[in-house]
């Protein structure tokens, strides 16, 4: 049986000049699983997650996709030490990302919006991207939307274009950068709804999310940061039941404080 975990970091460290975002930041990944990075706003969670698929060039570590080194050939972690773009690419290629502010081209279909990382990205053939294509919008509840441009859909409903141009590559694993930040509270579910789904289905994922609840019911891992260093990791039944360090009880308590129990229920 392979064990291999689908991504390994390891001792990641990451700076801008003299301001130090990441520090020996160590995560394990096993398919199959669902992992949140949670913390204060600048804790490092987004810039963890960019270094993941090498959209930020990371100083220090290790980040290994399924056995491969990401980003460099050798020990050296300079702009001079980073692999070719098409090994960048090759590496990361298990991966997909759904960023908080979805990202569409306004001037393209929903179904355009889609196909476009498959056309100019993975060289795909148009008629096999949009049958790709069509199964990712169905698959997210999108099918009647398709031929809509990105302006006429609600922010939830642009979030879920998002998700199934990420789905359309067939990743091995998805990242979500804070997928329902940029949302209204009340389409905040829907695009839950998906997430959850995915879930379901055995999509392995990491994502960054202020939606304690929902990381508290879907997640195999968590892990708290803050000041770009993880303070406590654990199951969601340890951390939000049971956490250790002062700091993440006082980053916990206007939750726990808006919740109608002290504790939710975690599913085991």
């Amino acid at each position: 049986m392979n064990t291999l975990p689908l991504l390994n970091l390891r001792g990641v460290g990451k700076s801008y000049g003299s301001h130090r975002v990441l520090s020996e930041f160590d995560l394990s990944v096993q398919a199959g699983e669902i992992v949140s990075l949670i913390g204060p706003s600048g804790s490092g969670k987004t810039t963890a997650l960019r270094c993941m698929n090498f959209l930020e060039r990371y100083d220090e570590g290790e980040i290994w996709i399924d056995g491969q080194l990401l980003g460099y050939s050798g020990p050296g972690r300079r702009e001079a030490d980073r692999d070719s773009e098409a090994k960048i690419d090759e590496v990361r290629n298990p991966l997909s990302m759904v960023f908080q502010q979805f990202n569409l081209w306004p001037h393209m279909t929903v179904r355009d919006n889609v196909m476009a990382p498959l056309v100019l990205g993975k060289k795909i053939a148009k008629a096999e991207a949009r049958n790709l294509a069509d199964q990712a919008l169905a698959r997210v509840g999108l099918s009647a939307k398709a031929d809509a441009y990105p302006a006429r859909l609600s922010g939830g409903q642009q979030q879920r274009v998002g998700i199934a141009r990420a789905l359309a590559v067939k990743p091995r694993l998805m990242l979500l950068d804070e997928p329902t930040s940029a949302l209204d509270p009340e389409l905040v579910e829907e695009v839950l709804q998906v997430i959850r789904s995915l879930a379901n289905d055995g999509m392995t994922m990491v994502m960054v999310t202020h939606e304690m609840s929902f990381a508290a019911q879907i997640s195999s891992q968590v892990v708290f940061m803050e000041a770009g260093k993880i303070i406590e990791t654990g199951t969601p039944q340890a951390l939000f039941q049971a956490p250790k360090t002062e700091r993440l009880q006082q980053f916990l308590s206007p939750w726990f404080n808006r919740s109608l129990t002290p504790r939710v229920q975690v599913t085991p």
